[in-house]
């Protein structure tokens, strides 16, 4: 027997029985529906704001982040590859994040190299990447079947909906991992402020710094997107708000891992809300708030002369 909630189909859990946890249907709401999706929200949003400042530190760039550099695109490139080509038959859908994330940031690193790499060449060789990555998805779009097709726009657009456990656990081991990291990064990236010169006097192996941000984003980006989609502008605005609640110079990447958590959250619960009995993907609600900010973002550069 299946109960129908929204656009999801779930089968009844056979252990579901009220003396346990509740009715069978409030058990099937709270503990296969709702938590699920709101827990994955909770990581998904971390992973995108710690990813987000990590790379604006390493950049000094408020710009720089997993959506403009072609890091979330190549993770989206290789997951709708697997959708319309058939690829995810031996990989899992993290898997295929990871590696087309690795494979994007690989890209961007080499083809910023010139004795070195400096973070501005980082975030204008990201965005050419990030344009190659789109028209690789939209080719495959193109071509692949109706069903495919609309599989892979509806994970591409950012969606919650129909998160499972199962989406959540490889998530959460990564964040274990790669999160306690990123303060040890971001007082690393400090002295990269003085300039390459200056950070190596200190002591600082400035490409190896650069190569381990890099290695943690991709790791955070490509996880998270493989369990949400590419839920846009996260990384961009989170880390910017949280550089300004903290009052900082720089993004804290704890501060903007919380930040994302909380707009991812907020997003979703608007999404779900906003049109009764509809739900929308998170992604779109998120693209309509981070648009301003990065508007405001290019305003401000703009005004200040600043070729970033």
């Amino acid at each position: 027997m299946e109960t129908s909630v929204g656009d999801i189909s779930l089968p009844h859990r056979r252990d579901a029985r009220p003396g346990r946890r509740g009715r069978p249907g409030t058990e099937l709401i709270v503990h296969e529906l709702r938590l699920p999706r709101s827990l994955a929200g909770l990581l998904v949003g971390i992973a995108f704001g710690v990813s987000g400042a990590l790379l604006q530190a390493m950049t000094h760039n408020p710009l720089a982040s997993p959506d403009m550099m072609g890091i979330t695109q190549g993770a989206g490139a290789a997951v709708v590859a697997g959708i319309v080509l058939g690829w995810d038959a031996g990989l899992s859908t993290q898997a295929l994040g990871l590696l087309g994330a690795l494979t994007a940031a690989l890209l961007v690193y080499v083809l910023a190299w010139k004795r070195g790499t400096t973070g501005y060449r980082i975030v204008l060789v990201g965005v050419g990447v990030a344009w190659i990555c789109t028209s690789i998805t939209d080719h495959l779009m193109a071509r692949g079947q109706r069903f495919q097709a609309q599989a892979a726009l509806g994970w591409l657009v950012g969606n919650l909906n129909g998160r499972t456990w199962q989406q959540i656990g490889p998530l959460a081991v990564i964040l274990a991992v790669l999160v306690p990291v990123a303060p040890l990064l971001g007082r690393l990236m400090r002295t990269l402020e003085l300039g390459d010169d200056v950070a190596r006097g200190l002591g600082t192996r400035v490409q190896t710094v650069r190569v381990a941000v890099l290695l943690v984003s991709v790791g955070l980006v490509a996880f998270g997107t493989a369990s949400a989609g590419p839920v846009a502008f996260v990384a961009l605005a989170a880390s910017q708000v949280a550089q300004r609640l903290a009052g900082t110079s720089y993004p804290p990447p704890v501060a903007a891992g919380l930040t994302g958590a909380v707009m991812v959250l907020v997003s979703d619960l608007v999404a779900r809300k906003l049109i009764p009995d509809t739900e929308r993907p998170v992604g779109i609600v998120t693209g309509v708030l981070g648009a301003p900010v990065l508007l405001r973002l290019l305003v401000r550069a703009n005004r200040a002369g600043s070729g970033s």
